[in-house]
């Protein structure tokens, strides 16, 4: 497990500098617009398909019946999940810690080692894979709720640790998601989002870019830092077998950390956030495009991608 401390204008180990993301001043969006593009605070623009809520509950509609049987063993597995989870310093059972995007529980079940379920909510926008969830004997005690991540349904300062994994990557806006983080988590508390990392090899960049948010070290540092985290620190993480080559990406590649200052909000005033309503679909035949686009795209990472990569 390699832990690196990325910061703006700093350098990465010793040889390496990341250029610093140009970022936009947040904007409303038309409901017309955010169909098409996700809103960037990267200067990335990309159609990623499921990056919307509509997309997205449906594809999660189907993938939740296969989802721990086939995308976890290769792409999320017990051992990535055991050191993404170390930075978070889950160290004391009596810490109340929120699993924000926690779909069928995957997450939730490192957490309930070493935490008290009964201390432990688990919150996800999709019915069908917090069902998945709710069938978990080791989970009977966690309090799970369907909710937005970039809308939380929490006081602010109410968790002494934020855990969210596989789940930014469809956040229409992940600034906002992650200004949330901050809000409700409590001062001196820390936040940890683990997720993808964007692909280098112009094949994967383009399937990732097609599909949901493959965002690159620096810019979950820049999200970080503009919610108010300090302390910011991204620690690698990826499956066994894919012998150390990121270029092309991985669906879970890094495990961000950051640490609350002060109680309160973050000090990032965002504008109101847009509504989008879940599951409500305004244009079938756009909406069965992007759909099956961003299905097939993420077709290529589960299975292909895989291939090309063990072969490396």
């Amino acid at each position: 497990m390699l832990q690196r401390r990325v910061s703006s204008g700093s350098h990465l180990g010793t040889t390496k500098r990341l250029a610093a993301a140009v970022v936009p001043r947040p904007c409303r969006l038309t409901h017309q617009h955010r169909r098409v593009q996700a809103v960037s605070t990267s200067g990335r623009t990309a159609p990623r398909m499921i990056q919307h809520k509509a997309e997205a509950f449906w594809f999660y509609r189907f993938l939740s019946i296969v989802y721990d049987s086939i995308v976890n063993p290769g792409h999320w597995t017990e051992d990535m999940r055991e050191d993404a989870l170390v930075p978070a310093n889950l160290d004391d059972p009596n810490l109340k810690v929120v699993d924000v995007g926690g779909g069928t529980g995957f997450c939730t079940l490192g957490i309930v080692k070493t935490i008290n379920p009964k201390n432990v909510t688990l919150i996800d926008q999709s019915p069908h894979q917090l069902a998945k969830a709710k069938k978990k004997p080791a989970l009977k005690d966690v309090t799970i709720m369907e909710g937005d991540a970039e809308d939380l349904p929490f006081a602010t300062d109410s968790f002494d640790r934020y855990v969210s994994a596989g789940s930014i990557e469809y956040w229409p806006e992940p600034q906002r998601g992650i200004t949330e983080a901050y809000r409700v988590t409590k001062p001196g508390g820390i936040a940890c989002i683990i997720g993808p990392v964007h692909p280098t090899h112009p094949v994967s960049r383009f399937f990732a870019d097609m599909w949901m948010l493959f965002p690159t070290e620096q810019e979950y540092n820049d999200w970080y830092t503009k919610a108010g985290f300090q302390d910011v620190k991204v620690t690698r993480i990826g499956p066994k077998w894919y012998r150390g080559v990121r270029r092309h990406g991985l669906i879970m590649g890094c495990s961000v950390t950051g640490v609350k200052p002060t109680a309160g909000p973050s000090p990032l005033d965002l504008p109101p956030k847009p509504t989008e309503e879940r599951g409500k679909v305004s244009n079938p035949l756009s909406f069965l495009f992007r759909l099956l686009l961003g299905t097939a795209a993420g077709f290529y990472y589960f299975l292909v991608r895989n291939t090309t990569s063990e072969t490396r």
